[in-house]
């Protein structure tokens, strides 16, 4: 089959309108733009036509399908008794990302409404796409636009990839705004339901129409037996080749709990600010973990780009389920077939960082005070130098057999001599640690009972260990301060002292990256160690706090 191509950006192009409309009128397959996904559309009332959808798709006849429409005038001409509660979420919400399933009419084909008595209407929030439904006169059945089972395209190069030769049009009328399906609302039964999280929340609906129940098919998968009441209900959508494990959770532990369990041929879908701790993997960014508009738009992209890589499986973080995150989630957790693990521990993890000399301890000790496992992000990396082959594979290729004693261990003076000496050097090795490092401190993070864990490093905010700190304090002090702190503990002469520091990131970084400081100025160690306790306890008084809100 011979498919045209339509770019339509604006309902200025009557032209090209009316031709669309034509496939749909003469009973062919036309994929459409809208703010959510793509779709294929075909004329809802032509049971032909709706057939050929499905074998288009590879789509089980028993999946309902929507008709779209352009404006809610048109509810009459398919619905019968048509509650007053359609007409509310019409005014309020169309066009826009919602689904209403109502009563049909009898010249709604039971094969388009999957046999049921009830079908789903929407009017899509795309001007072209509108443009080309009232010029068909008919409404239009449009799942989304994907090979059944994949996942939803949310540009028109997704669907070439899945249709081209199958259908006779694609209109290319630019990324999809919304990124998630529309959402699903009963409004045949009493209180409404909620079938399908979507583009528009669940709060949005409660905001309208009071309470809103929600379909246990939301959060869980359904039975062989249960007939679906609406599309992405029963089937495993949304899915790439490779397996998925969804990771439910505070968006850092769900983070660490990634580290700790992603395998080396593993791919990541993971919230943009932890993207670095995954050097070495293929990793999609699915947005911030505080932006769901940006997670709604990428995650479709990141399933389906997945499909063109080797990857064995694939580990996501998942939103809460607040505002668009319930969408999100149900779109992830059906590309998972529903396998879902929850990081959520209970546990605290505080990152201490600042320059040489600062006066770290104080603040380290008191953690301990308090029970609290602290890391020693040099003593782990130490600790790594003697048998993680990996590591010292990348050592011997980026600096060759001269840091290598004769008994095959590492001579970390050798390391020193180079890499102080050449920034590139010191880059590269900074890039070989922080490659490896955020995996063996997370591995020892989940191996603790210990309810508080401190990590300290110097170096916290630059491996991006930072990011899966629940809270991360910079230690400062002036540099007299430092100086003498840093010759009596070293015996070093206040030449050499001042070098070291003049070679660290100053105190402006430091306070500038983290979200607590502690200026550690004190003349006694006593004294430090009072304060370092009082600055401990606030810090974890907060977090609590901000954990039960």
């Amino acid at each position: 089959m011979e498919t045209k191509w339509f770019t339509l950006r604006t309902v200025e192009d009557k032209e090209s309108i009316a031709q669309a409309a034509d496939i749909l009128r003469r009973g062919g397959l036309l994929a459409i733009p809208t703010e959510t996904v793509y779709g294929l559309g075909a004329n809802g009332l032509d049971e032909t036509a709706v057939l050929h959808i499905f074998e288009a798709k590879g789509r089980p006849q028993d999946n309902p399908l929507i008709l779209h429409i352009p404006d809610a005038s048109w509810l009459t001409r398919y619905c019968e008794d048509v509650p007053d509660a359609a007409y509310k979420l019409a005014e309020r919400f169309w066009p826009g990302p919602l689904t209403m399933i109502l009563k049909k009419k009898p010249c709604v084909p039971l094969r388009t409404t999957g046999g049921l008595e009830t079908v789903g209407m929407r009017c899509p929030d795309h001007a072209v796409t509108r443009a080309i439904i009232e010029a068909s006169g008919v409404p239009v059945a449009a799942p989304s636009a994907n090979t059944s089972g994949r996942p939803s395209c949310t540009t028109a190069e997704h669907v070439r990839e899945d249709m081209w030769g199958k259908i006779d049009g694609i209109v290319d009328g630019g990324p999809c705004q919304v990124g998630v399906e529309s959402t699903i609302i009963d409004l045949t039964v009493t209180p409404p339901q909620l079938l399908r999280p979507g583009g528009l929340p669940l709060e949005s609906l409660r905001d309208a129409l009071g309470e809103v129940t929600v379909d246990k098919a939301v959060t869980q998968k359904m039975n062989d037996g249960e007939k679906p009441r609406a599309p992405g209900m029963k089937y495993r959508h949304y899915a790439p080749k490779a397996p998925v494990t969804v990771v439910t959770g505070g968006a850092k532990a769900s983070a660490r709990y990634l580290l700790t369990h992603a395998g080396e041929k593993s791919g990541i879908i993971c919230f943009d600010e932890f993207t670095r701790l995954f050097d070495g993997h293929i990793v999609h960014p699915l947005g911030a973990s505080d932006d769901k508009r940006a997670q709604a738009q990428h995650v479709f992209d990141a399933l389906r780009t997945f499909d063109e890589t080797n990857v064995g499986e694939i580990w996501a973080q998942c939103p809460d389920s607040k505002g668009l995150g319930l969408a999100i989630g149900n779109r992830l957790k059906k590309a998972a077939g529903f396998h879902v693990e929850d990081a959520d521990d209970g546990k605290i993890v505080i990152g201490i960082t600042g320059g040489t000399g600062a006066g770290k301890t104080s603040l380290l000790r008191a953690l301990e005070r308090k029970g609290a496992c602290v890391l020693d992000c040099d003593a782990v990396y130490h600790e790594m130098l003697k048998d993680d082959e990996p590591l010292l594979r990348a050592l011997r290729e980026a600096f060759g057999d001269v840091i290598f004693r004769q008994d095959g261990s590492v001579d970390v003076h050798a390391i020193g001599l180079i890499v102080f000496k050449d920034r590139k050097k010191l880059a590269e090795l900074d890039a070989i640690v922080h490659e490896r490092i955020p995996r063996a401190l997370a591995q020892k993070m989940a191996a603790t009972n210990a309810e508080i864990i401190g990590l300290d490093a110097i170096k916290l905010i630059e491996s991006g260990l930072g990011a899966i700190c629940d809270a991360t304090v910079a230690v400062t002090a002036p540099e007299e301060v430092r100086v003498k702190r840093i010759m009596a503990r070293d015996s070093i002469t206040e030449e050499y002292a001042r070098s070291r520091i003049a070679a660290q990131k100053d105190a402006d970084y430091f306070r500038a990256q983290c979200d607590y400081e502690f200026v550690n100025d004190l003349p006694t160690a006593e004294k430090a160690e009072h304060a370092a306790e009082v600055y401990i306890n606030t810090i974890i008084n907060n977090l609590k706090e901000e954990t039960e809100r």
